[in-house]
């Protein structure tokens, strides 16, 4: 297994990527500090496949394990779900060493580790993701979180697990959109951190593409490595850390604003990064030919440059519901290089509605 280590004082915790990885998930419990009581969190889909592998695995350890089972899909994300798990922790008697396992996609993660983070005020927490995009983003760094009615993430808390366990094995399940939804984030982490990084997706999209294990062991990798670094010197969001929206901002809005139902994240996210990147080269951060070659690699990962089905005003009055608005000010990621980027909440509102004009399709 390949190891990096997210250095957070007494919050440490080690990422570990290979193949075949549920028996390493089990030993690692068995060994821990934890007492016996764990409760897996995983969805419908996850469980159809890996259900009775799972269950064969922990019962071999001496632990006493229940299997929580919610519906895929970014719905499910919500206090209602929650408490259906505080439930079935509660009558299973976890106690403060239990420990929860998410396993699966950004949904199940985000969720298992809000209630880890607050049952009992913090039961340990492991996070075994499923798909691209949770490996190389959700699954680092400790945000956990459910959804409102009126906005994407607005009830949370940062929580960071004992160790997240990612298992290229488990991408051969994904159908190929869940897949693209990944390439989202990880074109991103060359974007704000790594131009060599942009420059080999540029040279390896048709092994990326084709499930190269050693390639999307790479890739999954080096953005594990650019998260790790970037939340070890800012946990909690308080400047470093916000480098990590890059295009995440119009990407929350585009979520809300086709109801959760049209876009999964990754996919919002290709169409935020173009919305990002078209603002700074207005704006004079960057030039049009690098915001051509970024648009480039994002539709030859057959990803989306525009969406549908939106209106100007309905985006525009959803960024202010983002979580990184202060004082009603929006603070924008903005590209100036590959590997450079730069913070600030001076955007005029002209420009940020023409650029939203240009990224509806029709619009």
């Amino acid at each position: 297994m390949e190891k990096i280590k997210v250095e957070l004082g007494e919050n440490s915790y080690d990422i570990f990527i290979g193949e075949n990885l549920f028996e390493e998930v089990a030993k690692f419990i068995d060994t821990s500090n934890f007492s016996k009581k764990v409760l897996i969190v995983t969805d419908e889909h996850i469980f159809n496949i890996y259900g009775e592998t799972l269950r064969k695995i922990f019962c071999r350890y001496e632990s006493n394990f229940e299997i929580e089972i919610i519906p895929p899909g970014e719905t499910s994300k919500n206090l209602e779900n929650a408490e259906k798990l505080y439930t079935c922790a509660i009558e299973s008697q976890l106690d403060r060493k239990s420990v929860i396992v998410a396993i699966g996609g950004g949904v199940v993660g985000d969720l298992a580790g809000f209630v880890a983070a607050t049952y009992l005020r913090g039961v340990n927490f492991i996070q075994v993701p499923t798909t691209l995009l949770a490996q190389v983003d959700s699954s680092v760094g400790g945000k956990t979180a459910v959804n409102h009615k009126l906005g994407k993430n607005l009830i949370g808390a940062f929580y960071q697990p004992k160790a997240v366990f990612i298992d290229v094995t488990t991408l051969k399940s994904l159908p190929a959109r869940e897949v693209k939804a990944g390439l989202g984030e990880i074109v991103k982490y060359g974007v704000i951190s790594d131009a060599d990084f942009f420059c080999y997706l540029e040279k390896n999209i048709e092994g990326i593409l084709g499930g190269n294990v050693e390639v999307l062991k790479r890739i999954i990798k080096r953005s594990c490595e650019i998260k790790a670094e970037v939340v070890s010197h800012d946990e909690k969001e308080s400047g470093l850390r916000r480098i990590l929206n890059f295009g995440h901002t119009i990407a929350h809005a585009v979520e809300e604003e086709t109801a959760y139902q049209k876009y999964c994240h990754g996919e919002a996210v290709a169409i935020g990064m173009i919305g990002a990147a078209l603002i700074s080269q207005k704006l004079g951060y960057v030039e049009a030919a690098k915001v051509t070659r970024l648009k480039n690699l994002i539709e030859s990962f057959g990803m989306y440059t525009h969406c549908e089905n939106c209106g100007v005003e309905g985006i525009y009055k959803a960024l202010f519901r983002d979580k990184k608005t202060i004082g009603g000010k929006i603070n924008w990621v903005l590209m100036k290089d590959f590997g450079d980027v730069e913070i600030t909440d001076k955007v005029p509102e002209k420009i940020v509605k023409e650029t939203l004009k240009e990224i509806i399709k029709g619009g």
